[in-house]
């Protein structure tokens, strides 16, 4: 095991590397300079200057790269230029409250499509199949956005039992009756496409196991096709199951953005929206790096895991 993510490491390493590179370059080729913003539409071009000289946007754009690495690889990451304040505190507040709507929206997520894939496995109906099918080509198919919308017109107008957004008013810890309330909505809107990925995908594992060698023997053991299923077939799907959930889960924080706009959820979603709308250079980087960070170690996470439910990925990684 330790060989194998010692290979996996330094390919991480690079991409996130990459991906800062791209990703100042990218920022810098966007219409639109903070400067101007900050200087207000009447200031002359001595001011304007003058601003751009203290932000250091003067400088080329190798030595500005440089000085953003170094900061971030020493855990500096600067100021904001527009929003205001140290950029790691805007984050640590902004990421507190996106990972209570992911994590809740993973775990909603896992819930739904175990539930859903055993069952459309267990009970083979066609109407069952058909039925699941059309949910999740809807649950993929329609933006986050419309159906957040939908969601608050249906449960917090037409029947107004839920609210229709922000965060508990005395935190998450306070009432937790209060903060299922406030997290229902956002999470489902957010747990929808990244469920029936799921179940799509261990739905079709679980069939596929069930017409392997093993599960024959099983049946002519006597043993019921529960049991196969739940003990045996499951089992054996999780390393692909696992898989994609590590993929969906890095795509979480780009579904964030949308749905913490629309439920006005105060995360790093909305960080994101208001640094890119305002042209806040360092603060878009920085969250834009980390957002690549969070995803690179969700896969190493996952590859970790799959490797020690499978033996054979292990072998092959020693090789």
């Amino acid at each position: 095991m330790t060989a194998y993510l010692l290979r996996r490491v330094p390919s991480a390493a690079a991409v996130l590397f990459g991906a800062s590179v791209l990703i100042f370059l990218l920022l810098r080729a966007v219409p639109g300079d903070p400067a101007s913003t900050l200087a207000g539409p009447d200031a002359t071009p001595e001011s304007i200057a003058a601003i751009r000289h203290q932000l250091g946007l003067d400088r080329s754009v190798p030595a500005q790269y440089v000085s953003w690495l170094h900061g971030v690889c020493t855990g500096d990451l600067g100021r904001s230029y527009i929003i205001g304040g140290q950029i790691g505190e805007l984050i640590a507040r902004g990421l507190t409250n996106t990972l209570v709507l992911a994590g809740s929206s993973l775990v909603l997520a896992v819930l739904v499509s175990l539930g859903v894939s055993v069952s459309a496995v267990l009970w083979e109906r066609r109407w069952l199949n058909a039925l699941v099918a059309a949910a999740n080509t809807v649950a993929v198919a329609v933006p986050a956005f419309v159906t957040g919308v939908l969601l608050v017109l249906v449960f917090a107008i037409a029947v107004p039992i839920l609210p229709a957004g922000g965060i508990p008013p005395d935190g998450f810890a306070a009432q937790p009756d209060i903060t299922v309330q406030y997290l229902l909505l956002p999470s489902i809107c957010l747990a929808l496409p990244v469920s029936a990925a799921l179940t799509r995908f261990l739905t079709e594992a679980l069939r596929t196991e069930l017409g392997k060698p093993y599960v024959l023997t099983a049946r002519s053991l006597g043993i019921s096709h529960r049991e196969i299923v739940t003990r045996g077939a499951l089992r054996n799907a999780l390393p692909t199951m696992l898989t994609v959930l590590g993929i969906q889960s890095g795509s979480l924080l780009g579904g964030a953005v949308l749905v913490e706009a629309t439920f006005a959820w105060p995360g790093i979603g909305q960080l994101i929206e208001q640094g890119i709308n305002r042209r806040d250079y360092p603060v878009v980087q920085a969250l834009l790096l980390f957002s690549v960070a969070v995803f690179v170690a969700i896969q190493l996470t996952t590859d970790i895991v799959h490797a020690y439910l499978d033996p054979r990925i292990r072998i092959g990684g020693k090789a």
